[in-house]
């Protein structure tokens, strides 16, 4: 059954202006009747204005009328004239302007290591485009030799949940696609682990010396041999 907007609000003006049972009131506004009760004796919604169902045509005057005279009907809403708003289909995911640029990354990290998913997944995920995608795939994007595949999770491109249902939607569609074996991605050059400096002491520039000092004593031995040949 249809229920009126703000049911609460409309609840608290039935009974303040009617003499619905509280039944009534409950299978109109959808909510309990010991809730109705408790809105009747100021337990809860205390501070909520009451909204006239007739005056926005979601009931008539008749209509509560009838009901009144029989607490075994029940009430029915009005039907409006008015067009019902449609529900429109929504677009690609917004990326915040700071982030657009990681997308070329993202994209070819998906399409490393999830080629099962469709175009219109991936759009979806990280709100690029179908032509993006292509370009990428194909290596014709203007940047592909500087890119490098990077999870979307991690750039906060998208959620992992959302990844995740793509995923196995995806999956569940083209088994073929899925990719066993993946080499893993190159880490970040901020978390790359670089090669200790050689500092004068240090275990390396012994190393060094002590080779040097080889070489030395090789030289002057061979020199002695020449000289006494």
């Amino acid at each position: 059954m249809a229920q009126p907007l703000m049911p609460k609000a409309t609840a608290v003006w039935l009974i303040d202006n009617t003499g619905l049972s509280f039944r009534q009131i409950a299978a109109f506004t959808g909510l309990h009747e010991l809730e109705i009760q408790a809105i009747a004796d100021g337990d809860v919604s205390q501070g909520i204005v009451g909204r006239d169902p007739i005056a926005n045509g979601q009931l008539t005057q008749a209509e509560i009328s009838r009901c009144e005279a029989d607490p075994r009907q029940m009430l029915k809403l009005a039907k409006s004239d008015l067009p019902r708003p449609r529900s429109q289909a929504k677009g690609a995911r917004y990326t915040p302007v700071s982030k657009r640029q990681d997308r070329p990354n993202a994209i070819a990290w998906l399409l490393k290591h999830h080629p099962e998913l469709a175009d219109a997944q991936i759009c979806k995920l990280i709100g690029t485009t179908k032509d993006t995608i292509g370009k990428i795939r194909d290596r014709s994007h203007w940047n592909s030799a500087n890119l490098v595949p990077r999870n979307p999770v991690t750039m906060g491109l998208c959620t992992e949940l959302d990844l995740e249902k793509q995923v196995v939607i995806a999956r569940n569609k083209n088994p073929e696609k899925i990719v066993r074996d993946v080499e893993p991605d190159p880490l970040p050059e901020e978390l790359q682990i670089r090669p200790e400096p050689e500092y004068p002491g240090s275990e390396k520039e012994k190393e060094k010396d002590e080779d040097r000092n080889k070489s030395s004593v090789n030289y002057k031995e061979a020199a002695e041999n020449l000289f006494r040949s």
